[in-house]
Formats: C-alpha cells, structure tokens, sequence
C-alpha cells in the first residue's frame, strides 16, 4: 500500500467480502427484536434451545475472526467486531489505530460508529455487539453509549479488559447495563493474539 487511501479502500473491500460471505448464511436462530420500525430495545430469544444460540455466537465471532486476521495482515493487534440485528449484520470493522493513526480506532468503537450511521441514530436497539478481545474501558463506555443490549467475546483481557478481566464496568450502576457473553471461540481468539505478538517479537 502506498498511501493512506489505499489503505482505507483496502479495509473497506476486505470488511466488505467478510460480510457479504457470512450474510449468505443464514443463523440457525433469529432473536426477536421487534419490527422494523420499533424494534425491541432487548435481545430476545425466546425459548430457542442454548445449543442454537451458542451455534449462532459462535458463526458470527468467526466472522469477526476473519476480521481480525485482517488487522494482523496489515500489522494491527488482531481484532474483530461486527453489529448484528437480527439476521442481518449491520456493520464490520477491525482495529486501525496504526493505519488510520488514531488512538479511537478500536475495532467496538468503529463498529458501533458505523452502525449508528447506517440505522442513523445514536441508539442501536435491538443489537449485539461481537468481538474477539474483551472490550476495553473505552469500548465498553461506547456500549453503554450506544445502548447496546448484548456483547458477545472471545478472549479474555487480564490487563485491560472491562467486564471481568481487569474489572467489571458492569459493577458500576451505570444507566444501561449489557448481556456479555465471554468465551465464544476463546481459545481461538486468543492463540491468534499470541502468533501475532509472538511474530512481532521476533
């Protein structure tokens, strides 16, 4: 890459290909998140059985995977995160605090910035938020922000993470508290964490 530009078209086409393939699938479960125009501020299951819910977490942190390994390739700490509703995924991004040059660029934050401008609103009702490394405190005060009623994880952050791994900003009687689910694909997330910052050792 030459130049910042093509660094952003590069990110835009690669996210872009990650969606589109993972969109073509359809999740063994859809939450009821009301009807378009007024949908549930909540995410809703139902009575599906857990194997099915657990079945869908898991298809949608593989995509962030995908992602992830995206930041890797252009020399970003490995994280993904993507905005789902329903069966449709509303936004995809990865970490580019190194391409794009800023300290905002995590991968929740950018998400959720594109999220709330494709559904144009502030609010992400209705959504869920997946992403390979527990959030930080930045990421999770987005969340809250945003609204957003279920946060889905991977790996677990000892040094920096919010909702268990350093300290839990769930503890904090804030306004808005998530659903987290921690440890989806976990050791998957983590053992890609590790390759990079072992290669970046080396």
């Amino acid at each position: 890459m030459t130049n910042a530009e093509d660094i952003t078209r590069l990110r835009r086409a690669k996210t872009e290909e990650i969606v589109a393939k993972y969109q073509k699938i359809t999740p063994p479960i859809i939450p009821a998140v009301g009807n378009r125009e007024k949908p549930r501020l909540t995410v809703d299951f139902g009575s599906s059985p857990i194997e099915l819910i657990l079945e869908r977490d898991e298809l949608y942190m593989s995509a962030a995977l995908e992602l992830a390994a995206l930041a890797s390739e252009l020399g970003e700490v490995p994280v993904g995160a993507l905005i789902v509703r329903g069966s449709n995924i509303i936004a995809a991004d990865f970490n580019g605090r190194e391409t794009v040059k800023s300290a905002l660029y995590h991968a929740e934050t950018a998400a959720i910035a594109s999220a709330c401008s494709v559904l144009g609103g502030w609010r992400l009702p209705g959504c869920e938020l997946f992403v390979t490394l527990e959030p930080c405190v930045m990421c999770a005060g987005a969340i809250v922000s945003a609204r957003i009623p279920r946060v889905v994880y991977g790996a677990s952050d000892p040094k920096a993470g919010a909702y268990g791994g350093k300290f839990d900003l769930r503890d904090a009687g804030l306004n808005h508290t998530p659903t987290v689910i921690p440890g989806i694909k976990g050791e998957e997330a983590s053992r890609q964490l590790r390759n990079f910052f072992t290669e970046r050792r080396r």
